[in-house]
C-alpha cells in the first residue's frame, strides 16, 4: 500500500474514532452512529435475578423447580409477572415465541 493511502486511511478512521463524524451532516453520519452504538436491552435486577428486561425480549423462558421442564411465559398471561428469570438455573429470556420453540421450550398453560 502506498504512504499517502496509508496516511489518508489512518487519518480518517482517527478522525471517526474521535467523535469527529458529529460534525458530518445527519445522512452521512446515521450508518455510522448506529455502527457504533451498541444495542441495550435495560435490565433490573433484585438479588441477582433478572426481574425486567427491555421491551424488545419480553418472553420468560422458565425451568420448573420440580420436573426441570422448560416452559415459556408470554405477556398477559397468568403469572408471567409473578415470574422471575434466574440465569443460574438456565433461565433466559426469548425474543418471539418462535424463538422460544426452536430453543425446545413450551408455551405455559394454565
Amino acid at each position: 500500500m502506498k504512504f499517502p493511502t496509508l496516511v489518508a486511511l489512518s487519518s480518517g478512521a482517527a478522525f471517526l474514532g474521535a467523535g469527529g463524524y458529529t460534525v458530518l451532516p445527519e445522512f452521512v453520519t446515521a450508518p455510522i452512529k448506529h455502527s457504533l452504538t451498541a444495542p441495550t436491552q435495560p435490565m433490573i435486577i433484585d438479588n441477582g435475578v433478572i426481574v425486567q428486561r427491555g421491551t424488545a425480549c419480553n418472553i420468560k423462558g422458565n425451568v420448573s423447580v420440580t420436573s426441570g421442564e422448560r416452559i415459556y411465559h408470554v405477556p398477559g398471561q397468568h403469572y408471567y409477572g409473578a415470574t422471575k428469570i434466574s440465569p443460574q438455573y438456565g433461565e433466559r429470556w426469548f425474543c418471539s415465541e418462535q424463538e422460544a420453540l426452536a430453543a425446545g421450550w413450551r408455551k405455559a398453560g394454565y
